[in-house]
């Protein structure tokens, strides 16, 4: 298999979620491609630029929801990417609900969303990586199976490049495609 170099530049595919906070007394979100799991522990980061306006929340707050789109979405995800809130409002662009905690927006035509709270931040370059421990998960009933959530049911967005993309085919189990191999290695 011959490897074509590439610049140098993360292309993806990344996982797109919308990153809410309380600012000025307001729900924001911003779309978010900085985004994932830390470890086993139930911690989640996103990465937000410093002078972006839902950072000043997170960091004012404490606390951080992420939000996983459904790819039907698309447009409100992108749109609250291309504006900020320091010049629009966008509380109104999905319909916010609040946990008894009551400390970040979350958004309900999101399949999924997780209430987070700042556990530890990094500056880096010109961001700020926030580690938010999972404080409440949410999920809207029709994209569970059997108590669990559906990927083919969510459809979450993924950016690769300058492109959303919706998710595809399963390609397998995690620690079960794997298993016949380690199985034959284990016998050499």
């Amino acid at each position: 298999m011959e490897k074509i170099k590439i610049p140098n530049r993360p292309c993806g595919p990344f996982p797109v979620v919308l990153a809410g906070a309380d600012v000025d007394g307001r729900p924001n979100y911003a779309t978010v491609g900085a985004c994932g799991v830390v470890s086993l522990e139930p911690v989640l980061y996103i990465s937000l630029r410093g002078t972006h306006y839902t950072t000043s929340g997170v960091r004012e707050h404490g606390y951080f929801s992420v939000n996983i789109p459904a790819a039907e979405l698309v447009q409100k995800v992108d749109y609250c990417g291309l504006v900020s809130g320091k010049t629009a409002d966008k509380s109104s662009v999905f319909t916010s609900f609040y946990d008894e905690l009551g400390q970040a927006p979350m958004i309900g035509e999101c399949p999924l969303n997780f209430l987070c709270q700042v556990i530890r931040s990094i500056p880096i370059f010109d961001f700020e990586l926030f580690f938010g421990e999972i404080v409440a998960a949410y999920a809207n009933e029709r994209c569970l199976t059997e108590g669990v959530p559906d990927p083919k049911k969510i459809d979450p967005m993924m950016l690769m490049g300058s492109s959303y993309w919706g998710l595809g085919q399963a390609a397998g189990t995690v620690f079960k495609e794997g298993a016949p191999l380690k199985k034959a290695q284990d016998g050499k």
